[in-house]
C-alpha cells in the first residue's frame, strides 16, 4: 500500500535492518546463506560498528485492518454510503428478470429514513416529469433529509435505444417486479413512493406485494381500474384518428390546457412530437393501456396499508379516476388533495402548493417535524396527516422520537382542495 493508501505514511512500520558482515571481497547479498534473513542481524550480539554505518531501511506495509469494533457489514454499508456519495446524481442501470432498468440517485442514506423514489408517466422521464418539482425552493428542505431515487421505465431514459421491431415490452406489473432488484442494489430497505399516472400505478403494485418496503405513497393522477369495454373501444377509435404523441398529450393534460396552447403545454408537445424513443413510448402506453385492476378494497386485505396522498388538478383528465381511487382505500390512512388550478399535471404547475403538500405527508409519518409550514394554513395539516405510523406497527422508541422528531399523527381520511 502506497504512501496515499489508509492511515498514510505514518501506518507503516520502518525497521532498521543491519547489513551482513563483509568478511570477504564478495557482494554479500550475493553470498548470504538460504536461510539467511536480513532481520536476523536485529539480535542484541550483533554490534559492529562498521555494519552500523551500513543500515538500510526497509519499509513494511500493513494490510488495512477493520476499525475498532466494526463488523463485516458495517463495513459494507460505509463502503456502499461512499460509493453513493461520490456517484451523487449519477445513473445506473440493472439487470432484472424483465431486462435492464435505470434509475439516478441524489444525496445519501440518512439512518432510520426511506429512501424517495419516484417513477414518471408515460410520454414523460424523471426529468421532465419531476424536474420542476424537486427543483423547487422549498423542496430543497425536504431532500436534504432523504436519498432520492428516481426511476426511469425501459427505454424511457435519455440516449436510450430504441427497441428492436417485435420485443415485448414488460407489463405494468412486471415493471413493479423490478423495483425490488433496484433496492437491493442499492442495499435500501423502505421507501416513500411519488408516482405519476403509469408510475402511480406501478409503485401502488409494488406496495400491495411488499408492503414492508413501502411507508408512504404520493400518488398523482392514479387510475386504480383496468379499461372496460368501453375505454378499451374508444381507444381503439382514437387511434384510427390520432396519433401517439397526440393520445399521450390528451393523456397528460386537461381538454382546457391543450386547447389554451401554453407555454407549458406547447414545450411538453415538442418533447413529445419530436422524442427519438418514440417507439419507446408508444410500448409503455400500450403496457399502460393494458393494466390490469388493482382490485382495491377499502375493508378487505387488497388495500394499501401505508399512508397515502392522493393528489389530482381540479378538472384534470384523471380526476374521476382519482376520486374513485379515493373511496377504495382505508380513509384512516388515505389523503385526498384536489389542486385547483393546476392541471393535469400539477408537479409542473403547482410545485410550491404540492411542496408544502408533501411536507406535510412527510411530517404526519414521523419526519421532519421542526420544519416551519408557510404556504398553507396550519389548520389544514390534520387533511394530510396519517395515523400509520402507529397503526402499522411503526412506531418509534423515544431515542428514535428525539432524533426523527415524529409528531402525533393527526385526523383521518380529509380531503382538501387548494387554490391558488
Amino acid at each position: 500500500m502506497g504512501a496515499g493508501s489508509w492511515g498514510g505514511p505514518e501506518s507503516q512500520r520502518r525497521v532498521k535492518v543491519e547489513a551482513a558482515a563483509a568478511t570477504t571481497a564478495a557482494d554479500p547479498w550475493t553470498e548470504k546463506s538460504e536461510n539467511w534473513s536480513p532481520l536476523t542481524s536485529l539480535h542484541p550480539t550483533n554490534k559492529n560498528p562498521a555494519t552500523m554505518a551500513e543500515l538500510q531501511e526497509v519499509h513494511i506495509t500493513e494490510e488495512k485492518p477493520l476499525l475498532p469494533g466494526q463488523t463485516p457489514e458495517a463495513a459494507k454499508e460505509a463502503e456502499l454510503a461512499a460509493r453513493i456519495l461520490l456517484d451523487q446524481g449519477q445513473t445506473h442501470s440493472v439487470e432484472t428478470p424483465y431486462g435492464s432498468v435505470t434509475f439516478t440517485v441524489y444525496g445519501t442514506p440518512k439512518p432510520k429514513r426511506p429512501a424517495i423514489f419516484t417513477y414518471h408517466d408515460v410520454g414523460l422521464n424523471y426529468k421532465t416529469c419531476f424536474k420542476p418539482l424537486f427543483d423547487f425552493g422549498d423542496m430543497q428542505e425536504i431532500i436534504k433529509n432523504f436519498v432520492r431515487v428516481h426511476v426511469e421505465a425501459p427505454g424511457m431514459e435519455e440516449g436510450a435505444p430504441v427497441f428492436p421491431l417485435g420485443y415485448q415490452y414488460p407489463s405494468l406489473d412486471q415493471l413493479a417486479d423490478m423495483i425490488p432488484t433496484i433496492l437491493q442494489y442499492l442495499n435500501f430497505s423502505t421507501i416513500i413512493g411519488v408516482g405519476v399516472g403509469a408510475g402511480a400505478y406501478i409503485l401502488s403494485r409494488f406496495a400491495l406485494l411488499n408492503p414492508d418496503a413501502v411507508e408512504g405513497l404520493v400518488l398523482i393522477n392514479i387510475d386504480c381500474n383496468a379499461k372496460g369495454w368501453m375505454d378499451w373501444a374508444a381507444h381503439k377509435l382514437t387511434g384510427l384518428t390520432s396519433s401517439i404523441p397526440d393520445m399521450i398529450l390528451g393523456h397528460l393534460f386537461s381538454q382546457e390546457e391543450l386547447s389554451g396552447h401554453s407555454e407549458l403545454v406547447q414545450r411538453y408537445r415538442d418533447i413529445i412530437m419530436h422524442a427519438p424513443n418514440v417507439e419507446n413510448i408508444e410500448l409503455f402506453w400500450n403496457s399502460y393501456n393494458n393494466r390490469r385492476d388493482l382490485n382495491f378494497e377499502r375493508r378487505g386485505d387488497a388495500t394499501l396499508k401505508c399512508p397515502v396522498m392522493l393528489v389530482v388538478g381540479d378538472q384534470a383528465p384523471y380526476e374521476d379516476a382519482v376520486v374513485e381511487c379515493n373511496s377504495k382505500l382505508d380513509p384512516t390512512k388515505t389523503s385526498f388533495l384536489k389542486m385547483a388550478d393546476s392541471g393535469g399535471q400539477p408537479q409542473l404547475t403547482q410545485p410550491g402548493k404540492l411542496t408544502e403538500a408533501f411536507k406535510y405527508f412527510i411530517q404526519g409519518m414521523g419526519y421532519m417535524a421542526s420544519s416551519c409550514m408557510t404556504r398553507l394554513s396550519r389548520s389544514r395539516t390534520a387533511s394530510l396527516t396519517s395515523r400509520a405510523s402507529i397503526d402499522s406497527g411503526r412506531s418509534r422508541t423515544a431515542s428514535q422520537s428525539s432524533e426523527s422528531g415524529i409528531v402525533p399523527s393527526g385526523s383521518p381520511g380529509h380531503t382538501m382542495e387548494v387554490s391558488s
